[in-house]
């Protein structure tokens, strides 16, 4: 009963978790993005990069891409992605909607904006992430395209991202492309800052003791992508053999990686440490979905 109760207050966390960011992600979409015209990543960057083109309302425009990407998503990625990206993916039309209702008088010099903009964006996408979920939107193209290459994740984001700048060059100018950068850098900055925040750390190495050990490597492995070591062990008072599992993961998937273990075995024992200095595949050099 007690389990139960708390997974149930977890998953409302979470849930909460990905109202509020989708919601920060709205205001920066609505307040700063669309109305200073800034050409940052993401459907809204791109709803501003055509505007001159079609003409078409960019708030509608947004709404109607992280639709459409939600429906790929759900189609190349699998049914668990769009669970963990449906609230997100529905939220973020109806917020940019009703946002859209109001005129927030917000004068600011334009570089600020951009700033404010990805900062803020980057502070909601961050704690989406926390909770497990994705905003979806233009997360899922690099994502698709990392299973079909193999092509680390964080490459695949700035070829994208590029993709905007030089949209923005074509429809605007050299000027607005340079202070959208602003806003993309603005935006990794918040991200990291929410995914690191109380871990101390960018990374986390992790000790795992379960009797379950072979189903959480299995998940590590296929969620996270990430390799581990079997260690052998004894119980000091029982003599017991155990297996110990040794993984090092990043901060943004050390709570994925903890509620791996949580869903394997409730009882497992787990002692985690800050890594500060690593060096290997995922760290040294890039791990596919890193």
């Amino acid at each position: 009963m007690l389990e139960n109760k708390n997974k149930i207050r977890k998953r409302c966390l979470e849930i909460f978790e990905i109202i509020l960011g989708t919601f920060i992600l709205c205001i920066s979409v609505e307040v700063f993005i669309l109305p200073y015209h800034i050409l940052s990543g993401g459907v809204a960057g791109i709803a501003v990069a055509v505007e001159p083109f079609f003409h078409i309302n960019e708030t509608l425009l947004a709404n109607l891409l992280t639709v459409v990407l939600f429906m790929v998503g759900f189609f190349g990625l699998g049914k668990k992605f769009a669970m963990n990206t449906l609230i997100s993916s529905l939220l973020y039309p109806v917020f940019t909607t009703l946002l859209a209702q109001f005129d927030f008088h917000i004068t600011v010099p334009t570089v600020l904006a951009s700033f404010y903009a990805g900062f803020l964006g980057g502070v909601g996408i961050g704690i989406v992430m926390r909770a497990g979920a994705s905003t979806g939107g233009m997360d899922i193209p690099p994502i698709i395209l990392n299973k079909l290459t193999g092509i680390p994740i964080s490459k695949l984001v700035m070829v994208t991202d590029a993709c905007t700048i030089i949209l923005g060059i074509i429809s605007y100018d050299i000027n607005a492309t340079l202070i959208g950068l602003v806003s993309v850098f603005a935006s990794e900055y918040g991200i990291r800052m929410v995914l690191e925040a109380g871990q101390g750390s960018a990374a986390k190495s992790v000790q795992i003791i379960s009797d379950k050990y072979l189903d959480i490597v299995s998940d590590i492995s296929k969620e996270l992508d990430r390799g581990v070591t079997l260690l052998s062990g004894q119980g000091g008072y029982t003599r017991e053999e155990k297996k110990v599992i040794l993984c090092v993961v990043s901060g943004r998937q050390y709570t994925k990686l903890l509620e791996i273990v949580r869903e394997n075995d409730p009882t497992a024992f787990v002692i985690t440490t800050d890594a500060s200095d690593m060096h290997g595949e995922g760290f040294t050099y890039s791990s596919p979905n890193i």
